[in-house]
């Protein structure tokens, strides 16, 4: 398992725990976020694309929420799946999982619906900066962990001719 692996369910774990402890953060922690994760991971993206996909994961959160609160049944889950696959196809989003955060206000079942979009915000941003922060650690790092895995000196200090 690498460090970005590492970083990314340890941030799932964290965003699981602090849903249930924390009464208010209840809504911060949604099944997608496992999708979104491993896509950030399994993908190489620019910080441009990062922030793209989670607009439009945001966007879709905000207009499942809308319709539901207009009106919620079937037939807005319907429309809601439409408007949000155009979406998705209009902007090139690429993200199958913001097709799923749409219908998040559709099984939830939170009484406060408004902290459906900002959790999705908050814990799509949280990730992308856990990402960075892997990079970061994995950079800077990984030297180090190889070196100790392997029971050898870091790599930088090693003889040219060993």
């Amino acid at each position: 398992m690498n460090v970005k692996s590492l970083f990314i369910c340890l941030y799932v774990m964290l965003i699981y725990w602090l849903s249930l402890h924390v009464s208010f953060l209840d809504t911060l922690f949604f099944p997608t976020l496992g999708a979104f994760s491993f896509l950030f991971l399994s993908r190489s993206y620019s910080m441009q694309e990062l922030g793209k996909i989670t607009f439009g994961a945001v966007v879709s959160a905000l207009l499942g929420t809308l319709l539901f609160y207009l009106y919620p049944s079937s037939l807005t889950l319907f429309v809601n799946a439409v408007i949000t696959i155009w979406l998705i196809r209009k902007f090139n989003w690429n993200a199958p999982p913001i097709a799923a955060v749409a219908l998040i206000p559709f099984f939830s079942h939170s009484a406060h619906l408004w902290t459906i979009p900002i959790s999705v915000c908050a814990a799509l941003v949280g990730l992308v900066v856990t990402l960075l922060l892997a990079e970061l650690a994995d950079t800077k790092l990984a030297p180090y962990f190889a070196a100790m895995i392997k029971n050898e000196p870091a790599a930088e200090s090693r003889d040219i001719a060993s």
